[in-house]
């Protein structure tokens, strides 16, 4: 799954002698691994600090920095000329009852005008910047609307901010410790970004130690503690809201997998047993196979086919102090090969829609086996198995926002009435962030493996898929 690391970088721009002098970069470069943004707005102004002089004091007049009073005297004098002449003009003539407009008066090429109010900037104290005059409490930030004092400001949209204040709207905060992201050596923002819930956060807290879900993949948040499963696993509180922890909370979700399997006319006849495990005696198991594919990186689920003694979470455990799982019961449970698949295990903890895609990708394995398909390869494999969990994760996530698509996946739906309601917004999102990881999976095995089986499905639909891979093991193209 690819990660996101973004540059931010803004210019500075400097007056002098009341005077804006400045240019604005306007770079941009994007790679969606490990590349890089140089930002700035169309205008040049995102995050573009300037530096702006005052004329306040006489000292700063003597550095270079002075209005002449003698061009005052001559601006007064213009001005003086434009009005007498402006009195000097003969009356307006009539025509037809109407008076026409009088000849503007057209003030001194020196007269200046403050682009806030509008009005007469006079002989006081004024300020030059953004080609325009000001008076300086007309010079107003666009956030707080209070008079820009500072030598520095923001521009963002062709409007001016305090630093402070365009910082707090608009510079980028880490998600995990909450402050400011700061700038690399080369003075740029720089963060990480995750590729679906676009959690930014520091690029150090990638090496500080900070724990991710183990579910949603998020990291923990300074000001929230995840709960820390016996395995060393992190859940966070989300996750935690709707996970199995128990072979008893498991089996209603097993039905329900059953009867969708039921509904594609793909019934599984035999009673295989469902075990929730830890992830030690998960890979226990898997080491007891002799053959079979599994989850990469790490196996969160497991379809037995040998006769080996298994131990299985027999009550849900309890949080403790230090949001840690205490109190875990387990118990043995020996396996007896009655038919081609002994068992199905998937890994305790996680919540029931990422439970339920491992179970539906599972149970495809169990159903293959059993109705004959040998020495598919990988690729064919886990890809029309991933097909089925994908198509499980789609079915809940649209049923749980109230259509009754469950009816076209089992005529039966009794046994689903712990799941009619609508979800919570959160459980939505993370059925599609599941669907987005089989979609995205860039391994050969699953994620090409999906992307053939997915294509071959939607052309030819499901039946005609699974007899054609039974007839030549291969996707239909």
């Amino acid at each position: 799954m690819g990660w996101m690391n973004k540059i931010l970088k803004g210019p500075s721009l400097k007056i002098s002698g009341g005077q804006y002098h400045g240019k604005s970069a306007d770079d941009k470069l994007w790679n969606e691994t490990f590349g890089s943004w140089d930002i700035q707005s169309e205008s040049g102004n995102e995050d573009i600090d300037h530096a702006i002089a005052l004329s306040l004091s006489e000292e700063e007049q003597e550095k270079g920095k002075v209005i002449d009073n003698k061009s005052y005297a001559e601006e007064d004098e213009q001005l003086a000329r434009a009005l007498q002449e402006s009195l000097n003009v003969d009356s307006p003539p009539r025509s037809n009852g109407q008076t026409d407009q009088p000849p503007q008066v057209l003030f001194p090429s020196g007269f200046r005008i403050c682009a806030g109010c509008k009005n007469e900037i006079g002989h006081g104290r004024y300020l030059s910047c953004m080609g325009s005059l000001w008076h300086p409490d007309c010079f107003r930030c666009h956030a707080c609307n209070q008079p820009i004092s500072d030598y520095e400001f923001s521009m963002y949209e062709n409007f001016p901010y305090h630093k402070s204040c365009y910082r707090e709207l608009y510079y980028p905060k880490c998600d995990v410790c909450k402050h400011y992201i700061p700038t690399n050596r080369s003075g740029l923002v720089e963060y990480r970004a995750h590729p679906f819930w676009l959690q930014k956060y520091c690029p150090s807290h990638e090496l500080d130690g900070t724990p991710r879900c183990c579910s949603c993949e998020r990291m923990e948040p300074r000001d929230t503690k995840y709960v820390t499963l016996d395995d060393g696993r992190k859940l966070c509180l989300e996750c935690l809201n709707s996970a199995i922890m128990d072979n008893n909370e498991c089996q209603p979700l097993y039905l329900d997998i059953k009867e969708f399997y039921e509904g594609l006319n793909m019934k599984v006849e035999q009673q295989i047993p469902l075990l929730l495990v830890e992830r030690q005696a998960l890979n226990e198991a898997m080491e007891g196979e002799k053959n079979g594919h599994h989850h990469i990186p790490e196996t969160r689920g497991l379809c037995l086919s040998e006769e080996q003694t298994v131990s299985t979470i027999l009550q849900r455990p309890i949080i403790g102090p230090g949001n840690r799982i205490i109190d875990m019961l387990t118990g043995p449970y020996r396996l007896i090969r009655r038919c081609d698949v002994t068992a199905i295990l998937v890994l305790y903890g996680l919540p029931r829609l990422l439970t339920g895609s491992i179970l539906a990708h599972e149970m495809m394995h169990a159903w293959l086996r059993l109705k004959g398909y040998r020495a598919l390869s990988p690729q064919v494999e886990e890809g029309i198995c991933q097909v089925l969990a994908h198509m499980w994760l789609e079915s809940e996530i649209i049923s749980g926002t109230g259509s009754n698509i469950a009816s076209s996946s089992s005529s039966s739906s009794s046994s689903n009435s712990y799941k009619k309601g609508p979800r919570s917004k959160f459980e939505r999102k993370l059925g599609e962030f599941f669907k987005h990881q089989i979609e995205s999976d860039s391994s050969s095995a699953y994620g090409d493996g999906f992307r053939a089986g997915n294509r071959a499905v939607l052309r030819y639909g499901l039946r005609s898929t699974l007899d054609h891979i039974g007839f030549t093991g291969i996707f239909p193209y």
